[in-house]
C-alpha cells in the first residue's frame, strides 16, 4: 500500500521550495508520481472606488498575480530537477483571485492520493495559505501532510502519534495515513481524557489497535489525562516526549468558521507544529 499520485501546491515563493522537497522525498520513496502547481494569487478585494480607478487596480493585483506565479513555477522546476532523474514529476502554474482558489485546488485535489503543503501560518505566509488546505481537504476530500519550517526530515516517519477521539474524522485519517503507519516501527494511539459514558469506556482505543494491527501496523493505545488548557498543547507535549515523525489527526471536528473565529485543536496544533501532521476530514 502506497501513494501512488501526490500532489503539492505553492502559493508563496517563500515555501514553494520546503513543499516541493518534501513532496518529492515521499514520491521518490513510494514510486510515485509528483504533480505541482503554483498559485498567483490577486488579493485584490476591490469595494468603493472613484469610477475608472477599479479596473486599473484590478489590472495591476493580476499582473503582480500572474509574475508571482512565473516565480513560484521556476522554483517549482527547480526543486524538481534537484530530487534526480528517478523522480517523475510535472509542474503547472495558474492565476487565481481569492474567490476562485477553492474550486482550482478541489479539482486538482480530488485526483491525489496526498496533498502535500507547507504550514500555513507564518510571517510569510497569507491567508490563501489556509484556504488551500481547506480547499484540498473538503471540497478535494483529500488527506493533507502539513509541512513545517525544519521540512520532512524522513519520508517514512518511524514513531507515529495518532490523535484518537472516536470521531469520524479522526477514522478518517487513520485509514487514510495507512501507507506511513503500515512502514512505522511504532504508531501510538493517543487517546485524551476519553468520555467516561463513551462506547469505548472499557476499552478506549482498542477497537481501532485491533483494525490497525490487523494490517500490519505495530500499535500501541496511550490514554493521556488533559493536564494542560488545550488539546493541541497535550498533543504537542506527547509528539516531543516519545519523539514523534509524524502526528496524524483528524481536521476540524468542529465548523471552519468557529475554528477560524475561537480557535480549535486544528488550528491551534498548525499554529505551533514542530513536526509534520497528516490531517484528513
Amino acid at each position: 500500500m502506497a501513494y501512488k499520485s501526490i500532489l503539492t501546491i505553492a502559493a508563496s515563493p517563500d515555501t514553494a521550495a520546503r513543499a516541493v522537497e518534501a513532496a518529492g522525498l515521499i514520491a521518490r520513496k513510494m514510486d510515485a508520481h509528483l504533480d505541482a502547481l503554483g498559485l498567483g494569487v490577486d488579493r485584490t478585494q476591490v469595494g468603493y472606488s472613484y469610477v475608472g480607478s477599479g479596473a486599473v487596480i484590478l489590472q495591476v493585483a493580476m499582473e503582480r498575480a500572474e509574475e508571482e506565479a512565473r516565480q513560484i513555477e521556476t522554483t517549482l522546476k527547480s526543486g524538481m530537477a534537484a530530487q534526480g532523474p528517478e523522480l517523475r514529476w510535472s509542474v503547472e502554474s495558474a492565476v487565481s483571485q481569492m474567490g476562485a482558489l477553492t474550486d482550482l485546488v478541489a479539482t486538482r485535489a480530488r485526483y491525489a492520493d496526498l496533498v502535500v503543503l507547507p504550514k500555513p501560518y507564518g510571517k510569510t505566509q497569507g491567508p490563501e495559505a489556509e484556504a488551500v488546505i481547506e480547499a484540498a481537504m473538503f471540497e478535494g476530500m483529500a488527506p493533507v501532510l502539513v509541512v513545517p519550517e525544519k521540512g520532512l526530515t524522513s519520508a517514512e516517519p518511524k514513531r507515529i502519534a495518532l490523535a484518537w477521539n472516536q470521531s469520524r474524522e479522526a477514522m478518517v485519517a487513520a485509514r487514510r495515513a495507512l501507507p506511513f503507519l503500515k512502514r512505522a516501527e511504532m504508531v501510538t494511539i493517543t487517546v485524551i481524557d476519553p468520555p467516561a459514558h463513551g462506547p469505548e469506556r472499557s476499552d478506549p482505543g482498542g477497537l481501532l489497535c485491533q483494525l490497525l494491527t490487523r494490517h500490519g501496523v505495530k500499535a500501541e493505545v496511550q490514554v493521556l489525562a488533559r493536564t494542560l488548557p488545550r488539546i493541541s498543547d497535550v498533543l504537542a507535549r506527547h509528539c516531543r516526549d516519545i519523539n514523534a515523525d509524524l502526528l496524524v489527526m483528524g481536521a476540524y471536528g468542529h465548523s471552519r468558521f468557529r475554528e477560524a473565529i475561537l480557535g480549535g485543536a486544528t488550528r491551534n496544533m498548525l499554529e505551533q507544529t514542530e513536526v509534520p501532521v497528516f490531517m484528513a476530514h
